[in-house]
């Protein structure tokens, strides 16, 4: 599969519906797909990943300030080729990008595992401030 997908590294010509599908589908907020076409746009980083048909089978995007700090967001895959390397290529991709650079994220309950094999470590601090704290909490991101 990995051999066969098309890697696209730009916004250009994206199906912002698509997008918003598959990021629901991997639980990752349902927000609209022109809120996603915002956030993608102004991400200097971004991978799309499609099949031979032509279908989006996984994304991801990161912000940086250019230097030494960057954050991770919206890594997903569609279900079916989960745990085939998919989300590893596109984190990889995404890194190589940063070089050099902390990357901060924040991950969906349960997925702590996939990150740590990448050589990412759990933090002993950290905050956040939520626009939607109650969504969160009832999704198991904060207390």
């Amino acid at each position: 599969m990995l051999d066969t997908m098309t890697v696209v590294r730009s916004t250009k010509d994206v199906d912002y519906t698509e997008l918003a599908r598959l990021l629901s589908a991997a639980n990752l907020a349902d927000h609209s797909p022109e809120l996603r076409k915002t956030a993608f746009d102004n991400s200097p980083v971004v991978v799309f990943c499609y099949d031979t048909e032509g279908r989006m089978i996984g994304c991801g995007r990161a912000l940086t300030d250019g230097a030494y700090e960057a954050a991770l967001y919206d890594v997903a895959v569609i279900e079916e080729l989960r745990g085939q390397g998919l989300g590893r290529f596109i984190v990889e991709t995404i890194l190589e990008d940063l070089p050099g650079q902390n990357v901060i994220f924040f991950t969906a309950v349960g997925k702590e595992a996939f990150y740590e094999k990448l050589g990412c470590h759990r933090m002993n601090t950290g905050m956040a401030r939520f626009a939607r704290p109650e969504r969160m909490r009832q999704r198991g991101y904060i207390d």
